[in-house]
């Protein structure tokens, strides 16, 4: 049994990850303030004689004896939460990153920090491979997020080769699944929800546009397989799913799994907003022999059903 922290571990992925690593055998230390992730998302968990919350700020330095992995994933990674207050997300990315790889160097610990497919900003390559060093806009709206990941990857590797922290960085493309909070922003969430109240869907740019999707479940997998690679490998490496999607698509697909009445609506695309996304994968599939297994039509029917249990109402939503 392993001594693990999730420092972001009440969030939609650090929610799925504190499950798995309890179901397999370790003790969890979850670390989060609350501001994006919730309770709710793991109430479940407070059973176990093996789980441990913690509200804690990473901004804040936090102090364990002892821990064996520590898995760095606090930072709202939604456009309508990392936007509302972007100097807190450069610092939650910034100093949370020099916070936890400071407790992994003090402990030994191991540290996987959870980077981004955004740190290829608008790739002018494709698929993106991890040694692209992407398009990024170091001013724009999205920079907060952006560069505060692309920082804290920088962090990682001086952390390594300057004092040996056995360090991992993992790059996670679009991913999905329950725990997603409803009004996050993100494009299935949106496209789910409208279409389950029969509102208008909302279509961006020409909806031409491509994302690639991953289940919550494969993340999940990979990033275990990374932490238990050898200690000479840091990555980064890409964690997404290949099969590409227009936007169009995909919302197509949401309406039909709902069986919505909704009809799109276009609006103009956001500022910076990517116009392809989509991993090569090969490094995870021959380091890892890890690849997603859940196809997009699964996985929208768990997301359904997950939504169908909020109200939309306004005076509940």
């Amino acid at each position: 049994m392993k001594n693990i922290l999730v420092s972001g571990g009440a969030g939609f992925i650090g929610s799925h990850l504190c499950k798995r690593l309890i179901e397999d055998g370790h003790h969890v230390i979850c670390l989060d303030n609350l501001s994006t992730g919730s309770k709710d998302n793991i109430a479940s968990l407070n059973t176990s004689p093996r789980f441990e919350f913690v509200q804690h700020d990473v901004e804040i330095p936090y102090i364990l004896k002892e821990v064996d992995e520590i898995y760095n994933l606090a930072c709202p990674a939604s456009p309508v939460h990392y936007q509302s207050d972007a100097v807190k997300t450069i610092r939650t990315s910034v100093l949370g990153a020099i916070n936890m790889l400071e407790l992994a160097k003090l402990t030994k610990a191991k540290i996987l920090q959870a980077s981004t497919s955004e740190v290829y900003g608008d790739p002018m390559v494709h698929p993106q491979v991890e040694n692209y060093w992407g398009n990024v806009n170091p001013v724009g709206i999205r920079s907060c997020y952006d560069e505060g990941k692309r920082c804290a990857e920088t962090l990682f590797m001086d952390y390594h080769r300057q004092y040996g922290v056995r360090v991992k960085i993992v790059r996670i493309f679009n991913t999905y699944g329950p725990n997603m909070q409803p009004n996050d922003g993100r494009v299935i969430s949106n496209l789910v929800i409208q279409a389950l109240t029969d509102q208008d869907i909302t279509i961006y740019g020409s909806g031409k546009q491509t994302r690639s999707f991953q289940y919550i479940d494969d993340l999940v997998e990979g990033m275990i397989r990374m932490m238990d690679t050898e200690n000479d490998f840091t990555g980064p490496l890409n964690l997404g799913n290949p099969h590409e999607f227009s936007i169009l698509e995909l919302a197509k697909k949401v309406i039909e799994q709902t069986g919505s009445q909704s009809r799109l609506v276009f609006s103009p695309l956001p500022q910076d907003d990517p116009r392809q996304r989509k991993p090569d994968i090969e490094l995870a599939q021959s380091k890892l022999h890890w690849q997603p297994v859940v196809k997009l039509d699964e996985g929208l029917k768990h997301v359904i059903e997950y939504f169908k249990k909020y109200c939309f109402c306004p005076e509940c939503f």
